[in-house]
């Protein structure tokens, strides 16, 4: 029992002095998480105290321990069930722990099950009937699920805000249509890999979604310039993200759409589409200039110098590129930086297998790019380590430069 000694030196319990309402005053000026889980050891009320005001939990358990964690972590907002790919565990989550959640976890608002692959349909019907304050929910690799499954949740989680469907193979546009219907204030929606989705998923979604910030359509091979468009179109003031790798019948009506209307898009991942070409990218540039910081557009075959002149020349604030495999462009291309008034903010560039570049164009990088931290140069025949060293070039020590593949890529484009 904690007790404390007054200015009389008579001995006052504080559980006999403080209110509950006081005591989690207390708890909530905790910043540290161990401190707080110190605060639940002083007894049991204060640790029962500490259980109800925990707001973010990531378990492993089954239904019965869950039930428990269910009566102890009563005002629960963010539960985390993920599995690693590298170290899941047999039989891991069920459909029946979904059910026991849905009862049990009222206030939840966000819940990871990222690679569960027992889930079902079932499942996910429980989380529709039961979570209805759900806003944030992740089964990316819960490769079961099917439309009845998402649609269930879209029909009862209507304040969706966050859904991440990442290898869920079976989806197709009846999903989309559902969450077009029921959550419109959905802004992140992540479909990697789903082959199934189409145009005519995309424009239902973008006729009842239009507050769109973050949209991974990647591998999504079924999808073409009407659905990206239209969302371009309908989520013009929101869109932030739009990762499009591998769409190979993506092309420049997409990109021009994006530049008319998505002028705050800050990220966008085009690689692989290898029908867009440098009339697009030039309109991107000019357009998206002043919020565009990430461009992957490798793989994409009729990029040249114009083009990624352009972008290098106009986006000032970009920090990540990757151009790999864009064999047209050469060392022309670098001229123009640091001929503008403001500096570029480079930090990660990538040009491997860019058979044009040599040490000359790394020269020009190394003396106007103040702020690069990672260059990849891998599979360039005319930039190697000794040719570098052959030509005098210093590189700085915060500079990684990935001539073989031995050096950790940055995750900026994941």
């Amino acid at each position: 029992m904690a007790l404390i000694e007054s200015q009389s030196d008579a001995i006052i319990c504080i559980n006999e002095t403080l209110m509950d309402d006081e005591l989690r005053s207390i708890l909530e000026k905790l910043e540290n998480e161990k401190d707080k889980e110190i605060f639940g050891l002083v007894c049991k009320r204060w640790l029962h105290l500490q259980s109800t005001e925990r707001k973010k939990l990531a378990a492993r358990a089954g239904p019965h321990m869950l039930s428990k964690m269910a009566a102890r972590f009563t005002r629960l907002v963010e539960l985390d069930l993920s599995q690693s790919t590298s170290r899941s565990f047999y039989p891991g989550v069920t459909d029946s722990d979904l059910s026991v959640i849905a009862n049990g976890f009222k206030c939840l608002r966000v819940l990871s099950l990222h690679n569960c692959k027992g889930i079902t349909d079932v499942g996910m019907l429980a989380i529709g009937n039961g979570l209805s304050l759900l806003q944030s929910l992740d089964v990316s690799y819960c490769r079961k699920l099917t439309d009845k499954g998402l649609s269930a949740v879209a029909e009862g989680c209507h304040d969706l805000h966050v859904l991440h469907l990442a290898g869920c193979r079976f989806v197709t546009d009846g999903s989309l249509k559902s969450l077009s219907k029921n959550c419109r204030n959905l802004e992140q929606l992540g479909l990697l890999g789903c082959s199934n989705i189409t145009d005519i998923g995309l424009i239902s979604l973008a006729n009842g979604c239009q507050q769109i910030k973050f949209l991974d359509i990647s591998k999504c091979s079924n999808v073409g310039d009407a659905g990206v468009s239209s969302i371009s179109k309908a989520s013009s003031s929101c869109l932030k993200t739009l990762k499009l790798l591998d769409c190979y019948k993506i092309g420049d009506e997409s990109i021009l759409s994006l530049a008319t209307s998505c002028k705050d898009l800050e990220t966008l991942i085009i690689g692989g589409c290898r029908d867009i070409s440098d009339m697009s990218i030039k309109s991107l540039a000019s357009e998206c200039k002043k919020d565009l910081k990430n461009l992957r557009m490798d793989w994409c075959l009729n990029i040249s110098d114009s083009s990624l002149s352009c972008i290098l020349d106009q986006c000032r604030n970009l920090e990540s590129l990757d151009i790999g495999c864009c064999e047209w462009v050469t060392d022309a291309a670098f001229q123009v930086i640091g001929t503008g008034e403001i500096g570029l903010s480079l930090k990660v560039l990538k040009v491997s297998n860019c058979p044009k570049i040599t040490v000359t164009g790394i020269a020009i990088l190394l003396d106007k790019c103040n702020y690069l931290e990672y260059l990849d140069v891998r599979s360039c025949p005319h930039i190697t380590k000794g040719g570098c060293d052959e030509a005098g070039l210093q590189f700085p020590e915060y500079l990684k430069v990935n001539f073989t593949g031995n050096v950790v890529e940055p995750d900026v484009f994941l």
